[in-house]
């Protein structure tokens, strides 16, 4: 079994500031007169679930909702402890990555949950398509994190960035850490994941 990285969402202390990486994400903020929430629908249930899991870890009340489609919504409730993230990624009334910005492990982990899936040996990572201006820049702070991806799909309604490669995936991994115990998890997550960390597939899933 290959030692975890000491930067992996396993070992990272959970902090509000990763919510980041569900507005890298197709996540939404949402002002109030009593704070800030932030929001992301999701195409399965096990997506809004773990997301929950990992919202509460991090001390922020949060809850699942259903969107007018009928489809899961992962949920903060609102509150001041959010104004600063959502300011730092807001140009007016747009969304906007911060300069210099590096996606946290857990950042990583949490994007991964809200729209991360396989491609035959590649992975996705979905990007927000009412907000073309921040692929460029979301492409640039992965490099940063040591994952050079490529940017796709962006004329199309499903933009992403490919991850492609044993070395960028398996870094990938190692910053996401395992996959949660939820059914549906496991078949979703990053390619590798038993060979690098010495699980199967199999028992991810329980």
């Amino acid at each position: 079994m290959v030692q975890l990285s000491l930067f992996s969402a396993d070992v990272d202390e959970p902090v509000s500031a990763d919510l980041a990486g569900l507005l890298a994400a197709h996540g939404q903020s949402q002002h109030t007169d009593t704070g800030t929430r932030i929001s992301i629908a999701v195409t399965e249930p096990w997506r809004a679930q773990a997301i929950v899991r990992e919202l509460l870890s991090t001390g922020l009340p949060a809850e699942i909702g259903a969107s007018g489609e009928g489809n899961p919504i992962a949920r903060t409730t609102p509150g001041r402890e959010l104004d600063e993230l959502v300011g730092r990624w807001t140009s007016g009334a747009v969304k906007a990555v911060p300069a210099g910005w590096i996606p946290s492990p857990r950042a990583l982990r949490l994007w991964v949950l809200a729209s991360g899936h396989p491609e035959g040996d590649r992975y996705l990572l979905g990007l927000d398509p009412h907000a073309p201006e921040s692929h460029a820049p979301l492409a640039t702070a992965l490099m940063r994190a040591g994952i050079a991806p490529t940017l796709v799909g962006t004329r199309g309604t499903a933009p992403a960035l490919r991850i492609a490669g044993a070395r960028r995936l398996q870094r990938l991994l190692e910053y996401v850490g395992r996959p949660p115990a939820i059914a549906g998890a496991a078949a979703a997550w990053p390619h590798g994941y038993g060979d690098v960390h010495g699980l199967d597939a199999h028992s991810a899933r329980h």
